[in-house]
């Protein structure tokens, strides 16, 4: 449900030279592949990290590519050996923060992200990053401040306000939740995450076919159907949740 998006790539480096390792050519962006391409992917970006563990492109690579795959801790693994050769680079910073809050170690994901972050010359992935660390915190007034600091410097970035709907999300707000996703969806940078975000959100208020259709433009008839019946399956855990709050309201009343 909390799909957030930590859009913490191409963050300002360090003036300190850094290294280029070869890093192999995928057919496809990341969040567009399918379990099977992203296990060759792994592979294939593995093998570079294994010749070269210490190289920051390499690492960043592939502890995204095994973040996608839902290894989480292996992937954090990677950015901390990739943070032991780059302390001070803010890009390794965030992605080694973007990779401690996957794998759940939210407060230790906060910290590094501030670490990253400088005042004087502040990064705005970097608010936004936090915003999501944040929300998964439960701190929302926090995290939306952080998001509308970050739509300060970069208004209309589809990140942020894919993060933002998100937020509202969590927070029960889906009409809310929608307004920011549509707006992020027909942003020129909008990515399939962004959509399939929207698509979760308008399917959670029962609007399956919409949802559906916007799924389905991006993913194959299979794919599409899993996510309906995801949907539909988030709907219904989402009705048991209020019946439940509602006896239980009851029970106190009486």
């Amino acid at each position: 449900m909390a799909g957030l998006l930590l859009g913490v790539t191409g963050c300002a480096s360090s003036k300190k030279p850094l290294t280029t390792g070869s890093i192999p050519k995928l057919s496809k962006p990341v969040d567009s592949m399918t379990e099977p391409e992203l296990a060759r992917a792994a592979e294939a970006i593995g093998q570079s990290y294994e010749r070269n563990p210490m190289d920051r492109n390499i690492g960043l690579s592939y502890a995204n590519v095994l973040m996608m795959s839902g290894r989480n801790a292996q992937a954090l693994a990677v950015m901390q050996q990739v943070a032991i050769a780059h302390p001070s680079d803010r890009e390794t910073l965030a992605a080694l923060g973007k990779a401690q809050a996957a794998a759940g170690q939210l407060e230790k994901a906060l910290g590094t992200i501030g670490r990253a972050q400088t005042p004087d010359r502040p990064d705005w992935r970097l608010y936004s990053a936090e915003g999501a660390v944040l929300d998964q915190l439960g701190r929302s007034s926090e995290a939306r401040s952080r998001y509308r600091m970050a739509l300060q410097m970069q208004p209309n970035d589809p990140s942020v306000l894919s993060n933002l709907g998100m937020s509202y999300v969590l927070s029960g707000d889906l009409k809310s939740a929608e307004t920011q996703l549509r707006q992020a969806s027909q942003q020129p940078g909008a990515d399939s995450r962004v959509r399939q975000n929207l698509a979760l959100v308008i399917g959670l208020q029962g609007r399956f076919q919409e949802a559906e259709q916007i799924a389905s433009q991006e993913l194959n008839p299979q794919q599409a159907a899993a996510n309906l019946q995801y949907l539909r399956g988030m709907l219904s855990q989402q009705n048991s949740w209020k019946q439940l709050a509602k006896e239980d309201k009851a029970k106190k009343a009486s």
